[in-house]
Protein backbone atom coordinates (compact mmCIF):
# COMPACT_ATOMS: atom_id res chain seq x y z
CA UNK A 1 0.00 0.00 0.00
CA UNK A 2 2.65 2.53 1.03
CA UNK A 3 5.05 1.62 -1.75
CA UNK A 4 2.32 2.04 -4.37
CA UNK A 5 1.36 5.42 -2.91
CA UNK A 6 4.98 6.59 -3.02
CA UNK A 7 5.20 5.51 -6.66
CA UNK A 8 2.06 7.54 -7.45
CA UNK A 9 3.58 10.55 -5.70
CA UNK A 10 6.89 10.18 -7.55
CA UNK A 11 5.13 9.97 -10.90
CA UNK A 12 3.01 13.01 -10.04
CA UNK A 13 6.25 14.86 -9.18
CA UNK A 14 7.54 14.23 -12.69
CA UNK A 15 9.69 11.11 -12.28
CA UNK A 16 9.52 8.74 -15.25
CA UNK A 17 8.62 5.06 -14.96
CA UNK A 18 12.17 4.12 -15.88
CA UNK A 19 13.52 6.20 -13.00
CA UNK A 20 11.44 4.36 -10.38
CA UNK A 21 12.99 0.99 -9.51
CA UNK A 22 10.65 -1.50 -7.82
CA UNK A 23 10.43 -5.25 -7.29
CA UNK A 24 7.55 -7.44 -6.18
CA UNK A 25 8.00 -10.05 -3.46
CA UNK A 26 7.86 -12.72 -6.16
CA UNK A 27 10.80 -11.08 -7.93
CA UNK A 28 12.95 -10.26 -4.90
CA UNK A 29 12.80 -11.83 -1.44
CA UNK A 30 14.00 -9.07 0.88
CA UNK A 31 14.70 -11.63 3.61
CA UNK A 32 17.43 -13.13 1.40
CA UNK A 33 20.54 -11.06 2.12
CA UNK A 34 22.52 -12.22 -0.91
CA UNK A 35 19.66 -11.53 -3.32
CA UNK A 36 19.20 -8.04 -1.88
CA UNK A 37 22.91 -7.28 -2.14
CA UNK A 38 22.98 -8.46 -5.77
CA UNK A 39 19.93 -6.33 -6.58
CA UNK A 40 21.53 -3.17 -5.20
CA UNK A 41 24.86 -3.86 -6.86
CA UNK A 42 23.12 -4.28 -10.20
CA UNK A 43 20.65 -1.37 -9.95
CA UNK A 44 22.68 1.24 -8.04
CA UNK A 45 19.75 3.50 -7.08
CA UNK A 46 20.35 7.13 -6.13
CA UNK A 47 17.90 7.11 -3.22
CA UNK A 48 15.81 4.49 -1.40
CA UNK A 49 12.40 4.43 0.26
CA UNK A 50 12.21 1.47 2.67
CA UNK A 51 8.46 0.81 2.51
CA UNK A 52 8.48 -2.99 2.67
CA UNK A 53 7.38 -4.60 5.94
CA UNK A 54 5.25 -7.36 7.44
CA UNK A 55 2.26 -5.56 8.94
CA UNK A 56 -1.07 -6.43 10.58
CA UNK A 57 -3.54 -5.56 13.30
CA UNK A 58 -3.91 -6.76 16.90
CA UNK A 59 -4.93 -10.30 15.90
CA UNK A 60 -2.00 -10.82 13.53
CA UNK A 61 0.54 -9.34 15.96
CA UNK A 62 -0.75 -11.60 18.75
CA UNK A 63 -0.79 -14.73 16.59
CA UNK A 64 2.56 -14.32 14.79
CA UNK A 65 4.96 -12.39 17.08
CA UNK A 66 8.05 -14.33 15.97
CA UNK A 67 7.25 -13.70 12.31
CA UNK A 68 6.73 -10.00 12.93
CA UNK A 69 10.04 -9.39 14.67
CA UNK A 70 12.19 -11.70 12.53
CA UNK A 71 10.82 -10.80 9.10
CA UNK A 72 10.86 -7.06 9.73
CA UNK A 73 14.39 -7.13 11.12
CA UNK A 74 15.57 -9.19 8.16
CA UNK A 75 13.87 -6.98 5.55
CA UNK A 76 15.08 -3.66 6.90
CA UNK A 77 18.58 -4.84 7.83
CA UNK A 78 19.14 -6.36 4.40
CA UNK A 79 17.83 -3.33 2.50
CA UNK A 80 19.60 -0.68 4.57
CA UNK A 81 22.89 -2.60 4.69
CA UNK A 82 22.83 -3.30 0.95
CA UNK A 83 22.00 0.34 0.23
CA UNK A 84 24.99 1.44 2.30
CA UNK A 85 27.31 -1.11 0.68
CA UNK A 86 26.28 -0.02 -2.83
CA UNK A 87 26.87 3.67 -2.13
CA UNK A 88 23.32 4.94 -1.61
CA UNK A 89 23.64 8.26 0.21
CA UNK A 90 19.96 9.17 0.65
CA UNK A 91 17.48 6.75 2.25
CA UNK A 92 14.10 7.03 3.98
CA UNK A 93 13.11 4.38 6.53
CA UNK A 94 9.42 4.10 7.36
CA UNK A 95 8.36 2.99 10.81
CA UNK A 96 5.18 3.13 12.88
CA UNK A 97 3.59 4.96 15.79
CA UNK A 98 3.74 1.72 17.81
CA UNK A 99 7.40 2.51 18.59
CA UNK A 100 6.19 4.68 21.47
CA UNK A 101 5.43 3.45 25.01
CA UNK A 102 1.94 2.12 25.75
CA UNK A 103 1.41 4.83 28.34
CA UNK A 104 3.03 7.89 26.82
CA UNK A 105 2.09 11.57 27.22
CA UNK A 106 -0.41 12.52 24.53
CA UNK A 107 0.16 13.64 21.88
CA UNK A 108 3.33 11.58 21.57
CA UNK A 109 6.44 13.55 20.71
CA UNK A 110 9.50 12.08 19.03
CA UNK A 111 11.34 12.38 22.35
CA UNK A 112 8.99 9.79 23.92
CA UNK A 113 10.88 6.98 22.20
CA UNK A 114 12.40 4.46 24.66
CA UNK A 115 10.90 6.18 27.73
CA UNK A 116 8.65 3.29 28.84
CA UNK A 117 7.30 -0.22 28.14
CA UNK A 118 5.72 -0.93 24.77
CA UNK A 119 2.19 -2.19 24.12
CA UNK A 120 2.50 -5.99 24.52
CA UNK A 121 0.31 -6.91 21.54
CA UNK A 122 2.72 -5.36 19.01
CA UNK A 123 5.97 -5.25 20.98
CA UNK A 124 7.94 -7.50 18.54
CA UNK A 125 6.96 -5.33 15.54
CA UNK A 126 7.73 -2.15 17.46
CA UNK A 127 11.17 -3.40 18.51
CA UNK A 128 12.01 -4.16 14.88
CA UNK A 129 10.99 -0.65 13.83
CA UNK A 130 12.98 0.93 16.66
CA UNK A 131 16.01 -1.07 15.51
CA UNK A 132 15.54 0.33 12.00
CA UNK A 133 15.54 3.90 13.31
CA UNK A 134 18.67 3.25 15.33
CA UNK A 135 20.42 1.54 12.42
CA UNK A 136 19.85 4.62 10.24
CA UNK A 137 20.99 6.94 13.04
CA UNK A 138 24.07 4.84 13.73
CA UNK A 139 25.09 4.79 10.08
CA UNK A 140 24.69 8.58 9.94
CA UNK A 141 26.77 9.02 13.09
CA UNK A 142 29.56 6.70 11.93
CA UNK A 143 29.61 7.39 8.19
CA UNK A 144 27.68 10.62 7.68
CA UNK A 145 30.74 12.80 7.27
CA UNK A 146 33.11 10.29 5.66
CA UNK A 147 30.57 8.81 3.20
CA UNK A 148 28.05 11.64 2.90
CA UNK A 149 25.21 9.51 4.27
CA UNK A 150 21.81 11.09 4.86
CA UNK A 151 19.46 8.37 6.13
CA UNK A 152 16.13 9.64 7.49
CA UNK A 153 13.18 8.03 9.29
CA UNK A 154 9.46 8.83 9.28
CA UNK A 155 6.97 7.44 11.78
CA UNK A 156 3.44 7.42 10.35
CA UNK A 157 0.28 7.03 12.37
CA UNK A 158 -2.22 4.32 11.32
CA UNK A 159 -2.39 4.37 7.51
CA UNK A 160 -5.21 3.29 5.21
CA UNK A 161 -6.24 3.69 1.59
CA UNK A 162 -5.86 2.13 -1.88
CA UNK A 163 -3.94 -1.13 -1.97
CA UNK A 164 -4.62 -2.02 1.68
CA UNK A 165 -4.88 -5.59 3.01
CA UNK A 166 -8.60 -6.21 3.59
CA UNK A 167 -8.35 -9.52 5.45
CA UNK A 168 -11.13 -9.63 8.08
CA UNK A 169 -8.73 -10.53 10.93
CA UNK A 170 -5.06 -10.20 9.91
CA UNK A 171 -5.39 -6.62 8.67
CA UNK A 172 -5.48 -3.28 10.45
CA UNK A 173 -8.71 -1.94 11.90
CA UNK A 174 -9.99 0.17 8.96
CA UNK A 175 -9.64 -2.43 6.19
CA UNK A 176 -10.87 -5.20 8.50
CA UNK A 177 -14.00 -3.24 9.39
CA UNK A 178 -14.61 -2.26 5.76
CA UNK A 179 -14.68 -5.95 4.82
CA UNK A 180 -16.84 -6.98 7.78
CA UNK A 181 -19.44 -4.26 7.23
CA UNK A 182 -19.47 -4.86 3.46
CA UNK A 183 -20.00 -8.61 3.84
CA UNK A 184 -22.64 -8.03 6.53
CA UNK A 185 -24.47 -5.66 4.18
CA UNK A 186 -24.45 -8.19 1.35
CA UNK A 187 -25.68 -11.03 3.58
CA UNK A 188 -28.19 -8.86 5.51
CA UNK A 189 -26.51 -9.84 8.79
CA UNK A 190 -28.16 -8.28 11.86
CA UNK A 191 -24.93 -7.04 13.46
CA UNK A 192 -21.17 -6.70 13.14
CA UNK A 193 -18.85 -7.46 16.05
CA UNK A 194 -15.93 -5.13 16.73
CA UNK A 195 -13.09 -6.15 19.03
CA UNK A 196 -12.64 -4.31 22.32
CA UNK A 197 -14.72 -1.80 24.22
CA UNK A 198 -14.76 0.78 21.44
CA UNK A 199 -13.24 3.35 23.80
CA UNK A 200 -9.63 3.19 22.61
CA UNK A 201 -8.65 6.20 20.53
CA UNK A 202 -6.69 6.04 17.29
CA UNK A 203 -5.33 8.49 14.76
CA UNK A 204 -5.54 7.77 11.02
CA UNK A 205 -3.89 9.16 7.90
CA UNK A 206 -4.66 8.48 4.24
CA UNK A 207 -1.73 6.78 2.54
CA UNK A 208 -1.56 9.40 -0.22
CA UNK A 209 -1.08 12.11 2.40
CA UNK A 210 1.74 10.04 3.88
CA UNK A 211 3.37 9.53 0.48
CA UNK A 212 3.33 13.30 0.01
CA UNK A 213 5.04 13.63 3.39
CA UNK A 214 7.72 11.13 2.32
CA UNK A 215 8.64 13.14 -0.76
CA UNK A 216 8.46 16.39 1.17
CA UNK A 217 10.93 15.20 3.81
CA UNK A 218 13.27 13.60 1.26
CA UNK A 219 13.44 16.89 -0.63
CA UNK A 220 14.35 18.98 2.43
CA UNK A 221 17.98 20.12 2.63
CA UNK A 222 20.19 18.08 4.94
CA UNK A 223 21.00 21.19 6.97
CA UNK A 224 17.30 21.74 7.74
CA UNK A 225 16.87 18.18 9.08
CA UNK A 226 20.06 18.40 11.15
CA UNK A 227 18.95 21.73 12.60
CA UNK A 228 15.56 20.36 13.74
CA UNK A 229 16.60 16.92 15.03
CA UNK A 230 19.45 15.37 17.02
CA UNK A 231 21.78 12.52 16.00
CA UNK A 232 20.04 10.08 18.36
CA UNK A 233 16.49 11.39 17.99
CA UNK A 234 16.23 12.03 14.27
CA UNK A 235 12.90 10.38 13.38
CA UNK A 236 9.90 12.52 12.46
CA UNK A 237 6.24 11.84 13.24
CA UNK A 238 3.64 12.02 10.47
CA UNK A 239 -0.01 12.17 11.51
CA UNK A 240 -3.27 14.05 11.17
CA UNK A 241 -3.21 15.54 14.70
CA UNK A 242 -6.76 14.20 15.23
CA UNK A 243 -7.93 10.95 16.79
CA UNK A 244 -11.29 9.19 17.16
CA UNK A 245 -12.61 6.37 19.30
CA UNK A 246 -12.90 2.96 17.70
CA UNK A 247 -16.63 3.27 18.32
CA UNK A 248 -16.80 6.47 16.26
CA UNK A 249 -14.62 4.91 13.57
CA UNK A 250 -16.91 1.86 13.35
CA UNK A 251 -20.00 4.05 13.12
CA UNK A 252 -18.38 6.11 10.33
CA UNK A 253 -17.39 3.02 8.34
CA UNK A 254 -20.90 1.61 8.83
CA UNK A 255 -22.26 4.82 7.28
CA UNK A 256 -19.76 4.83 4.41
CA UNK A 257 -20.47 1.18 3.55
CA UNK A 258 -24.23 1.54 3.94
CA UNK A 259 -24.75 -1.20 6.53
CA UNK A 260 -28.06 -0.85 8.37
CA UNK A 261 -27.57 -3.34 11.22
CA UNK A 262 -26.14 -3.01 14.73
CA UNK A 263 -22.58 -2.80 16.05
CA UNK A 264 -21.60 -5.09 18.95
CA UNK A 265 -18.38 -4.54 20.92
CA UNK A 266 -16.63 -7.63 22.30
CA UNK A 267 -15.00 -6.44 25.51
CA UNK A 268 -13.33 -9.82 25.99
CA UNK A 269 -10.95 -8.89 23.18
CA UNK A 270 -8.03 -6.48 23.68
CA UNK A 271 -8.23 -2.74 23.08
CA UNK A 272 -4.48 -2.30 22.69
CA UNK A 273 -3.06 1.01 23.87
CA UNK A 274 -5.77 3.31 25.28
CA UNK A 275 -4.72 6.18 23.04
CA UNK A 276 -2.19 6.71 20.25
CA UNK A 277 -2.11 10.31 19.08
CA UNK A 278 1.16 11.61 17.69
CA UNK A 279 2.50 15.13 17.86
CA UNK A 280 3.16 16.08 14.23
CA UNK A 281 4.26 19.59 15.03
CA UNK A 282 7.78 19.04 13.71
CA UNK A 283 6.82 17.96 10.20
CA UNK A 284 4.16 20.66 10.01
CA UNK A 285 6.78 23.25 10.94
CA UNK A 286 8.78 21.87 8.00
CA UNK A 287 5.97 22.72 5.61
CA UNK A 288 3.81 19.59 5.26
CA UNK A 289 0.06 19.32 5.96
CA UNK A 290 -2.47 16.48 5.41
CA UNK A 291 -5.22 17.22 2.89
CA UNK A 292 -7.65 14.26 3.06
CA UNK A 293 -10.31 14.11 5.81
CA UNK A 294 -11.08 10.78 7.50
CA UNK A 295 -14.59 10.43 6.04
CA UNK A 296 -13.45 11.39 2.53
CA UNK A 297 -10.55 8.96 2.85
CA UNK A 298 -12.87 6.16 3.99
CA UNK A 299 -15.07 6.69 0.94
CA UNK A 300 -11.91 6.47 -1.18
CA UNK A 301 -10.80 3.28 0.60
CA UNK A 302 -14.22 1.63 0.28
CA UNK A 303 -14.34 2.40 -3.45
CA UNK A 304 -10.91 0.77 -3.79
CA UNK A 305 -12.12 -2.29 -1.87
CA UNK A 306 -15.23 -2.65 -4.04
CA UNK A 307 -13.14 -2.29 -7.19
CA UNK A 308 -10.46 -4.81 -6.25
CA UNK A 309 -11.92 -6.98 -3.45
CA UNK A 310 -8.49 -8.07 -2.22
CA UNK A 311 -9.23 -11.26 -0.28
CA UNK A 312 -6.16 -12.59 1.50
Amino acid sequence: MVGSAIQRALRAAGHSENAIITRSHADLNLEDQLSVRCFFEAQRPDEVYVAAAKVGGIYANNEYPADFIYENLAIQNNVIEAAFRSGVKRLLFLGSSCIYPKIAPQPMQESALLTGPLEKTNEPYAIAKIAGIKLCESLNRQYGDSHGLDYRSLMPTNLYGPGDNYHAYNSHVIPALIRRFHEAKLSSTASVTVWGSGNARREFLHVDDFAAACLHVMNLPKEVIKDRTTPQCSHINVGSDEDVTIRTLAETIKKVVGFSGDIDFDENMPDGAPRKLMDSGLIKSLGWRPTISLEDGLHHAYADFCKNDRTV
